[in-house]
């Protein structure tokens, strides 16, 4: 409540947007705009100045939308403890995709795989949209005790009272010709081409170091780390690795992936990135280097270490 209150004082009193304004870039209501600017003022949030250190937090957001492009944009604060990035993470992508969902009511939804969005689905909002499509947007990990990248989609459509598609498939597969012959499947075709015309997708990013859940666990066998560093890759976005301006890297893996093309992808009109963290940042950069996010959910660090290296 008060991160939205904080956001809605200072578009409306610093940047000087209509509530109008605020609710088309907030995905808000206009009534629900005009509670929370009479909140804030309610409670002393605005006076003659802000009486929080969320507003950081929110002039972060409109640096980055400006720097980069974004529609949209949610920064946290970065928390000491790195373990607990995840959690504050998810609760913010939760926060963000409940107003979203809330006023666009899309009919489709692709989503990822990966720690934080594991968090995300626990904080979301339970509805009941039985018109509402959630497609996984790629193939799982098949091993690997911290998460279960099938049951993160499951449990965004059992949250959301939607239908729910998912890929039975590993994310790679054993060769390019192995990965076509899948594809090649109706069942598969189907599942690619319903993952890259949602309405909007949420996704994480991977970093190309021993902390990735993809390198320990989802890569084939004999596939090298080292060799994909090699190439250029600073990590991964739908377990396609992409180079420091967000470009597929030349690599065999890049042929073996189940998922949408990164040209197919960028035809998702709302695609959302939510990832942060020191390891992270050269992938997150890369990725809206490349235009690959038109919204980005992240850590206050991570954000202005962004801005710091500007475009």
């Amino acid at each position: 409540m008060n991160e939205l209150m904080v956001k809605a004082a200072w578009l409306y009193h610093v940047e000087g947007l209509t509530q109008a304004q605020i609710a088309e870039r907030m995905n808000l209501t206009r009534r629900r705009v005009n509670e929370l600017l009479s909140a804030a003022s309610a409670t002393g949030l605005v006076r003659v100045t802000f009486t929080s250190p969320l507003a950081e937090n929110v002039e972060l957001e409109g640096a980055l939308c400006e720097a980069f492009g974004l529609d949209d944009a949610a920064v946290v604060s970065t928390p000491e403890d790195q373990g607990l990035l995840h959690a504050v993470l998810g609760r913010a992508a939760a926060a963000f995709l409940d107003r979203i969902i809330e006023v666009r009511q899309p009919r489709s939804i692709g989503v990822g795989w990966g720690a934080t969005l594991r968090q995300t689905v626990q904080h979301m909002t339970r509805r009941q949209m039985p018109h509402l499509e959630v497609c996984s947007m790629m193939g799982g990990l098949t091993r690997g005790a911290e998460i279960n990248t099938f049951d993160i989609v499951r449990n965004f459509a059992e949250l959301l009272g939607a239908k729910c598609h998912y890929f039975a498939a590993p994310i790679y597969a054993d060769s390019e010709g192995s990965r076509n012959l899948i594809v090649a499947q109706p069942v598969f075709r189907e599942l690619l081409e319903k993952a890259a015309s949602v309405d909007l997708s949420v996704l994480s990013v991977g970093d190309a170091t021993a902390k990735s859940l993809q390198v320990k666990y989802g890569l084939p066998a004999g596939a090298d780390i080292r060799e994909l560093a090699a190439s250029g890759a600073v990590g991964d976005l739908l377990g396609r690795y992409i180079d420091e301006e967000g470009q597929p890297v030349r690599h065999p893996l890049n042929g073996q992936v189940i998922s949408p093309d990164l040209e197919d992808y960028r035809k998702v009109e709302t695609r959302i990135i939510a990832s942060g963290g020191t390891h992270k940042r050269r992938v997150i950069a890369a990725s809206l280097g490349g235009k690959l996010a038109t919204a980005l959910v992240t850590d206050a660090d991570t954000a202005r270490w962004l801005l710091s290296r500007g475009r």
